[in-house]
């Protein structure tokens, strides 16, 4: 039987930011229910209000954002109301959030243990060691190899998909009837993806809790949700059970957004964009390669990856022989031919940005050697940094918050000189514009744009050097499907018409499918598996690679409409 008074109702939600040029409405006349035990998935492109209810909910609206009329309630109780002192007794005890950037959700001050046990004794009736036992579990719960010995060290130790799981060990420590998850397995491979949405699908089941489930992965949606709400410009399209949105849309926004999902198992030559709203967005590739310079084919491989090894510093100790090292990275190699798209594809933790950030020259190494164009890397490093540039993972902390956007965008191609002074400005324009932002967003600052459009900036400030090799660690693990098909798109005409080289880092498998042309798979900073990417999808022949296949979120329920004309 249900118990309503853990029924979250939500009733012509209307959330409006007041600015200096206009108000702006961030949601519009929003009703949604979420019964206890419900998963409830809550999708759209990014910009589209769903984080926003998420924080309307938790009354952590970012000011000057208000909620202008509509209730909120749980069970009987109105909660949108509520003072700062009653949100706080709320907040954790009934409510939880799982945040979308892991970086702004621990202090870098404490360790993460610290954090776990504060959150725990402030909401269960438990000591210290009981919380400390807690907290441990919890770690392990969510994935974390070691806990016993992880839970004394700092967010900064962990990779970017294990503060995530950190993130989530935090939400649910304190045992709450409703969890807000907003995009929970953004930074996540598949393997703790799944075990992510094994534990939810269990506190939903088990302990009747209610999910509100934000995300853009439709995968996780067909497999994860019991209800859809589909969200367009603050406003909710369509809604109804998984199975009937995802398999039968009715709403043109609907059908385009699921259309642009990357299927596993169908090669598609581009993707297809959003079309509802007149937001297509039609790239044309001369646009942005009018004054590109065409870089002469290279005989052999364009980089070369030779043996690399990373050693992190673990323990410190002033005698050397008590030094504990991890290795992050053990004996590495693979070469990656001009023009072609190489994948790195692993869990968390287990080498692929390390590798990035060795190849950009941003870590040294312990071992081994890169050569770009049959020169290492050392020998000629101003001129290898005009020819390479990397697109982060992290859009919140890879932008300059007190610099306007169009700086952000310029500052490399000035910085190296690729782009006389005269042109910048047209140029950053251009990209900006390319990338589905429009020319104007140069104008704004990087906090005034949603985790989906700061990564389009840091896109497009990529593209400004017209690099010939491109790094890409998580380039689209930000994005909702309809802003990724763009990107991918933008990529996949960069690699097609002017020959771009590019190492494409990703645990999203289906994008990996569409666009590269070979895949080496990473376990504990080693590679186990290098193939071309229909031989590793089809016929993978180590188990690791052929269990990260087997756990891809599946698009069974996806309808097929829009992708006849898409399909290679």
């Amino acid at each position: 039987m249900v118990d309503v008074n853990h029924r979250l109702t939500i009733d012509d939600l209307t959330v409006e930011f007041p600015t200096r040029r206009k108000l702006f409405t961030a949601v519009d006349d929003a009703t949604l229910t979420v019964e206890p035990g419900e998963i409830h998935g809550l999708v759209g492109e990014s910009g589209a209000g769903k984080s926003t209810i998420g924080a309307a909910i938790m009354g952590l609206l970012d000011r000057p954002g208000r909620i202008a009329h509509g209730t909120i309630r749980l069970g009987d109780r109105e909660i949108s109301g509520l003072d700062q002192a009653a949100m706080q007794d709320l907040r954790g005890r009934e409510i939880s959030m799982i945040f979308q950037d892991p970086l702004t959700s621990l202090n870098p001050l404490f360790t993460v243990g610290e954090q776990l046990v504060e959150t725990i004794t402030a909401h269960l009736n438990l000591n210290a060691q009981q919380a400390r036992r807690r907290a441990v579990d919890l770690l392990d719960r969510v994935g974390i190899p070691e806990p016993g010995r992880r839970v004394d060290q700092y967010p900064h130790q962990f990779s970017g998909g294990m503060r995530q799981r950190v993130v989530i060990a935090l939400a649910l420590c304190s045992e709450p009837e409703v969890i807000i998850a907003d995009e929970p397995t953004t930074a996540l491979d598949v393997s703790i993806q799944a075990q992510i949405l094994d534990l939810i699908r269990e506190l939903a089941r088990e302990r009747q809790v209610g999910v509100i489930l934000i995300t853009h992965d439709m995968g996780v949606i067909a497999e994860t949700t019991d209800r859809v709400t589909v969200m367009y410009a603050g406003a909710i399209v369509e809604s109804g059970p998984t199975v009937q949105i995802l398999g039968q849309p009715q709403h043109p926004y609907t059908k385009s957004l699921i259309a642009a999902v990357p299927r596993p198992g169908l090669k598609l030559h581009r993707f297809p964009q959003i079309s509802y709203g007149g937001r297509e967005t039609t790239f044309k590739i001369e646009d942005l390669a009018r004054n590109w310079p065409v870089q002469p084919a290279t005989d052999g491989p364009l980089l070369q990856v030779q043996g690399i090894t990373k050693r992190f510093l673990d323990k410190n100790s002033l005698i050397p022989s008590r030094r504990r090292y991890f290795t992050a990275v053990d004996d590495v190699s693979f070469d990656i031919r001009p023009g072609e798209v190489f994948g790195l594809v692993g869990e968390s933790g287990s080498g692929k940005s390390t590798i990035a950030r060795m190849i950009a020259g941003l870590y040294g190494m312990d071992a081994g050697r890169v050569l770009f164009d049959g020169t290492p890397i050392e020998d000629d490093v101003d001129g290898y940094r005009r020819q390479v540039q990397m697109i982060f993972q992290d859009p919140y902390s890879s932008l300059n918050p007190r610099h306007r956007v169009d700086a952000i965008v310029a500052e490399p191609a000035l910085h190296l000189g690729v782009i006389p002074r005269a042109q910048v400005k047209d140029r950053v324009a251009e990209l900006l514009d390319r990338v589905g932002l429009g020319a104007e967003a140069g104008l704004k600052y990087p906090h005034e744009f949603s985790g989906g459009q700061r990564q389009r900036i840091s896109i497009a400030r990529a593209l400004a050097t017209q690099p010939r090799f491109l790094i890409c660690d998580e380039p689209t693990s930000a994005l909702d499907v309809s802003i990724q098909a763009q990107i991918l798109n933008i990529l996949k005409d960069l690699q097609e018409h002017l020959g771009l080289t590019m190492l494409f880092i990703s645990h999203d498998l289906p994008v990996v499918r569409q666009m590269c042309d070979r895949v080496g798979v990473l376990k504990d900073g080693a590679l186990v598996e290098v193939a071309e990417t229909a031989q590793l999808f089809g016929a993978p022949q180590h188990d690791y690679t052929k269990e990260l296949i087997r756990l891809m979120p599946k698009t069974d329920l996806l309808s097929d409409e829009g992708l006849g004309s898409a399909a290679e």
